[in-house]
């Protein structure tokens, strides 16, 4: 794999990473990540960030693991 390839891979899955932890901040946290949701929008908005986070690190893993040489 080139370089700017590895690099375009790894900046995006760093990104999701990043805002997965930011929502998992806002929700654990802070009051502005519950707003006027309901119970049920709140755990599903949980989950989607915790998906979203495992995604990154293993997309993270992957790449340094298969590629960075």
């Amino acid at each position: 794999m080139n370089k700017e390839l590895y690099n375009m891979l790894l900046k995006s899955a760093e990104a999701d990473k990043a805002k997965a932890l930011l929502s998992l901040e806002l929700l654990g946290n802070k009051s502005v990540g519950i707003g006027d949701h309901s119970t049920e929008d709140f755990y599903k908005n949980a989950e989607e960030a915790l998906s979203m986070l495992v995604d990154a690190d293993d997309r993270i893993k992957a790449l340094n693991s298969y590629f960075n040489k």
